[in-house]
């Protein structure tokens, strides 16, 4: 008669120290590495079940077993999830689908009052850095987007003006959406951002506005009417609407060939005309151009804004004193 016995599995201290010593072979022959990834992959994958089994995945993530808390910190403590996330290109596909999971259970983690991975993060900004870069490698793109989705903070955020316009419509997508969280999910961080680097961002902000790329120009108008009629951007508005040459910007794209192009941009150009306090260079731009104002076709709504603003510029009479 033949026994099978099934084969002990490991524990959270086994699995992180068998994980890290699969690792240090990666750099091995052919032959070592894919064994260095059969091991990997088998580990990273029994750590997802510690965590889904032990309650991690909960909407009440505080609620988890002794085997989360002691995976977890065992991760923590061998530093595993930058070296994961280094090498993440290194993994096969599905480890590196189940390593960006285990980095949103543990982000979302909870001890009380206290998230345990956003403050190991935090003092390990090299992580999140390599997260950001990620959008470097199209294999491993995707993975670190889905990993920044909850992050606490965005290190190199000017390099994402690169990524949005990568040749990868997939990677520049997901590198948009990220662009895209970053200033309109997390509001105090993004208005602090936005006060401290105005010049900078805006000079940035002005080459997507003229992208040659349609999805990205539209993309780039939406979001900047989203940014400007936020309330906490209160300051950033008013230095944006203020510079004749934006308004400038803004009304050559009211004359785009697109109609969402035109859309979008007409919801940044009431802000300037609905200006109590317009500054003497835009009020002559207004008026010098309210003749050629024309109506656009669109919906009904559109029509009656656009009919109210057409009426707000033309009570605009002697040129303002520059």
């Amino acid at each position: 008669m033949n026994f099978f016995f099934k084969s002990k599995q490991k524990g959270p201290v086994e699995l992180v120290k068998a994980t890290h010593e699969a690792m240090a072979k990666l750099d091995n022959g052919e032959h070592q590495r894919n064994k260095a990834n059969d091991e990997i992959s088998k580990n990273v994958a029994n750590m997802l079940s510690i965590l889904r089994e032990g309650g991690a995945d909960k909407k009440v993530p505080d609620v988890t077993s002794e085997q989360v808390a002691q995976l977890a910190q065992e991760i923590y403590t061998t530093e595993l999830l930058p070296l994961l996330i280094t090498n993440l290109s290194r993994l096969e596909f599905e480890t590196r689908k189940e390593v960006s999971i285990i980095f949103g259970m543990l982000l979302r983690r909870k001890i009380g009052t206290r998230q345990p991975t956003i403050e190991y993060l935090l003092k390990r900004e090299p992580v999140l850095r390599d997260l950001v870069r990620g959008y470097e490698n199209p294999d491993a793109a995707v993975f670190c987007g889905n990993m920044l989705r909850d992050r606490p903070g965005l290190p190199e955020f000017f390099n994402f003006f690169d990524y949005v316009e990568g040749p990868n419509f997939d990677v520049a997508s997901d590198a948009f959406a990220n662009f895209r969280e970053a200033l309109t999910k997390f509001k105090a961080p993004a208005t602090n951002f936005l006060n401290a680097n105005y010049d900078a961002f805006f000079e940035k902000y002005t080459k997507l506005i003229l992208s040659s790329n349609y999805v990205i120009r539209r993309q780039s108008l939406k979001l900047l009417g989203e940014i400007l009629l936020d309330r906490r951007n209160f300051h950033t508005m008013t230095r944006y609407i203020n510079y004749s040459d934006n308004l400038k910007l803004i009304m050559n794209a009211l004359a785009d060939k697109s109609k969402s192009i035109q859309y979008e941009a007409f919801h940044i150009f009431k802000i300037f005309v609905a200006n109590p306090n317009k500054t003497p260079e835009v009020y002559n731009i207004l008026r010098n151009n309210k003749d050629k104002l024309v109506d656009k076709d669109g919906d009904e709504q559109f029509k009656d804004e656009k009919a109210f603003l057409i009426r707000e510029i033309q009570k605009l009479r002697a040129p303002a004193q520059v």
